[in-house]
This record gives C-alpha cells, sequence and structure tokens, in this order.
C-alpha cells in the first residue's frame, strides 16, 4: 500500500483518521520517552540526579521548541511544494533545511556545551546538583544534531503525506532508551552520565536509521548538500523565526499560570501538577489532528484549492469535537483515579480532581485553537499565528486565571483557563474567517 498519500484529492474524513492515527501514537511514544527517562533515572540515581536531569530538561524543553519552530515552517513550505507537484522545489527546500538546520544545529551544540554551567546558573540551580545538571546537559548538547536530524526527518515524512514511517523512527528512540538507560547508568556504573548517552545514542540510532531508510526506499529526493538561495534561507527565516517565538510565548505563558498556582500553596500546586501531565496526555490527540491538518491544508494551498481547504477545516473541528468530548466524559468520571496516580496527598488530589472536573468541559474550544491556528499555519501565516497564540495566553489565559483566582480562589484557576479556552476559540475562529491568511503566496 503506498504510504504517502496526496491529500488534493480523495475522501478528507477517511484521510484525516488514517493520517492522525500514527501522529498519536507517536505522539504517546514521544510523552512515554520522558516518562521511562525520568523512572530509570529516579529510581536507579535518586532524587538529586533526578532533580538535575528536570533542570537541565528545562533548558533542553527550551531548544526542542525552536526545534519545533523550525520543524512546522519545513511542514509548511515541504507539503505546499508537494502539492505543487514535481519534484524540483522539493528538492531546493529540502536542500535548503538539510544546510540551515545541520549549521545551527552545530552553532547551538558548541554554544550550549560551553556555557552549560552558565545557563544553569541563570535558571538558579541548587549547588548540589549543578555539576551533575552540568555534566547531562554537555552530553546532550553534543548530540544536539541527532535531536534536530531524526525531528526533521519525521516532519519531511508527514509533509509528504506519510505519518506511518516516522513512527518507526520513534519507536527505534524510545526501545533503545529503555535498553541503554539502565545498561549505561548501572551496568556500566557511569551515572547520570550514562542517562545523557543513552538518550543521545538512541536519537542518534532513531537518525541513522530514519536517514537509510529514506535513502533505500527512496522515499524523500534529498541531494548531496549544497548551498542554497538567498531566497530559500529568507522564507525558511521568516517563517521559521516566528514559529519558534510561538513556543517561547506558550512556554513563558505556562511559567506565568504557575506563578498564580504557588499562592495557594503546596498542595494546590502538588495537585496542579499532577493535572498538568494528565492534561499534556489529554491534548495529544488535538496536537496529531492539527499536525494532520497543517499537512493536508498545506498540500491544497500548494494549488490553490481552498474550497477543500474549508472541507479540511470543518471535518477537523468536528473530529475534535467528538473526540475531546468523549475524553472529557472520560476525565470528569475518572478524574480522582488519574490524579492519584502521580500523588496521594489528601489537598492535592482534591485539587486536581475539582480542576480536571472543570477544565474537562473545556477541552474541545481548546482544541478548536489548535485546527484552525494548523491551518492559518499551512498558509505560511505565522506572525498571524503568534499574534493569536500571544492574545490567547497573555491577553486572555494569564490575566483571566489571575482575576479568577484572585475572586474564587483556587477554583478560579480552573474556571478562569477554561473561560480563556473558550474566548481565545471565538478569536481564532474570527480569524479563519475573516483573515487575509488566504492571500499569502510563499513562491512568489
Amino acid at each position: 500500500m503506498e504510504k504517502q498519500h496526496d491529500f488534493t484529492q480523495g475522501n478528507i474524513f477517511k484521510q484525516m483518521l488514517l493520517f492522525s492515527g500514527p501522529i498519536l501514537l507517536t505522539n504517546l511514544l514521544q510523552t512515554s520517552y520522558q516518562f521511562i527517562d525520568s523512572l530509570w533515572v529516579g529510581n536507579l540515581l535518586g532524587a538529586n540526579a533526578l532533580g538535575a536531569v528536570g533542570v537541565s530538561g528545562t533548558i533542553l524543553f527550551t531548544v526542542l521548541a525552536f526545534i519545533i519552530g523550525l520543524n512546522n515552517a519545513a511542514l509548511t513550505i515541504l507539503s505546499q511544494q508537494k502539492g505543487i507537484g514535481g519534484d524540483e522545489g522539493l528538492k531546493r527546500y529540502l536542500n535548503a533545511f538539510v544546510v540551515l538546520m545541520t549549521a545551527i544545529a552545530l552553532a547551538l551544540g558548541i554554544f550550549g556545551y560551553v556555557f552549560s554551567e552558565q545557563l544553569l546558573n541563570l535558571l538558579g540551580t541548587p549547588e548540589s546538583m549543578l555539576q551533575d545538571a552540568k555534566t547531562y546537559l554537555q552530553i546532550n548538547f553534543l548530540g544536539i544534531l541527532f535531536l534536530f536530524g531524526y525531528n526533521f526527518i519525521s516532519t519531511v515524512m508527514r509533509a509528504l503525506g506519510d505519518s506511518r514511517t516516522p513512527l518507526r523512527f520513534v519507536t527505534v528512540a524510545v526501545l533503545a532508551n529503555i535498553v541503554l538507560d539502565p545498561l549505561f547508568i548501572s551496568v556500566f556504573n557511569w551515572g547520570i552520565d550514562g542517562a545523557a548517552y543513552a538518550t543521545v545514542v538512541s536519537q542518534g540510532l532513531a537518525f541513522i536509521y530514519g536517514f537509510i531508510y529514506l535513502k533505500h526506499k527512496k522515499l524523500a529526493p534529498f541531494t548531496a548538500p549544497a548551498l542554497p538561495s538567498w531566497k530559500e534561507i529568507r522564507l525558511i527565516l521568516n517563517l521559521g523565526i516566528p514559529s519558534g517565538l510561538q513556543m517561547a510565548v506558550i512556554s513563558a505563558g505556562s511559567a506565568a499560570i504557575m506563578s498564580v498556582v504557588t499562592v495557594f500553596g503546596g498542595g494546590v500546586v502538588a495537585g496542579f501538577s499532577a493535572a498538568q501531565r494528565l492534561d499534556n496526555i489529554i491534548m495529544l490527540p488535538a496536537h496529531a489532528l492539527s499536525t494532520a491538518v497543517t499537512s493536508m491544508a498545506g498540500q491544497n494551498i500548494g494549488v490553490k484549492n481552498w474550497q477543500r481547504v474549508e472541507k479540511i477545516a470543518k471535518y477537523g473541528v468536528l473530529y475534535n469535537f467528538a473526540i475531546m468530548i468523549v475524553i472529557g466524559i472520560f476525565i470528569i468520571l475518572f478524574a480522582e483515579f488519574g490524579i492519584k496516580l502521580f500523588i496521594r496527598e489528601e489537598a492535592a488530589v482534591e485539587f486536581g480532581k475539582q480542576y480536571l472536573r472543570i477544565i474537562a468541559l473545556c477541552y474541545p474550544f481548546l482544541g478548536i485553537n489548535f485546527i484552525l491556528n494548523g491551518i492559518v499555519r499551512a498558509s505560511g501565516a505565522m506572525y498571524q499565528v503568534l499574534v493569536l497564540n500571544i492574545l490567547s495566553f497573555w491577553v486572555l489565559r494569564y490575566p483571566l486565571t489571575w482575576l479568577m483566582a484572585s475572586e474564587l480562589g483556587s477554583v478560579g484557576i480552573a474556571i478562569g483557563m477554561g473561560t480563556s479556552f473558550i474566548i481565545s476559540s471565538t478569536f481564532a475562529f474570527l480569524y479563519y474567517r475573516y483573515g487575509k491568511f488566504r492571500e499569502k503566496d510563499l513562491f512568489k
């Protein structure tokens, strides 16, 4: 069966189901990757090592956010080129991304390795875990090219309409990490260095396997690297920079929300943290759908088939509503059980349960943001999506959460956030309906 899909024709709903499913599984595996890594470190090396990995992870997440930003740009450009047809444009932009990302990865790797300690000090890393965190971070920066590489290969395949093949690469990374973590940490007695090497080697194996697989199967028209034109570099940066800033806005917005939560003490903080871990899993279907509609819409925008883009948006919103309502009902019924998977303290469980039961009703509206912003992103209107994210987090979510919490107490945290989901989905719809993103032409 042909793995790559031409989304400019065929049954949209069936394509969306088949295409988003493997993306969801891939996201689940990536989530389990981080979870398993923390389990091994915490159980084999103790709380101090786990804290060191956690602090380092904050910096690595910022780097990953930047990578995701560049990959969002790649998804937009390459999916439109796929829709336009012919390999020439696709080859040129693939080459430009490979050259630019390699240069950025090498520069980031050197910078991160040299300034690891300074970065950790900026975060106020405790002296007791500074050395472990520094070593862990430096090793990860040495292997940053692998992180760039295997994420980019997965993005290329999705742009071409193939969401199954990236699942292979992530599976390799997860399975390798499961084996290598205890081997390097405990058997070889490398301690926290072993945890870092396990991560880098796992990502390296996924990248090498992915590259060989793509070349052998001729799934993407990669060519020998050549210096790209300024036009290609400019377009990539013009989309990649605001896309990376979107992730920074989201990250900073989450930190601002936490500043509201901490006012209510340890029990609420613990309950909120447990609820957030569940939130990250609950929203995976909406994230998968967002990636799917970006790829599907991108191909159709490439051939200016806006009527089909409208249908992709409609099916995406309906699919999101159906699945998020089912998940919401499930969460309302089993909120307490979910929180108790992470924590047993009565005050924390009580807050976490209450928070989830309120916020569950608003999940479908947050999903609408993901879907409609994914369509806008597919056109290349990255600055507009950046503005929508600033509006969502800094004009609505943080102020409303602060206001409701101030007036209603801890229950106001969920009410404020849920209200912001509903209002921001309205803004997303209004821009999708009346915005000028349809006039954007990336390849003039």
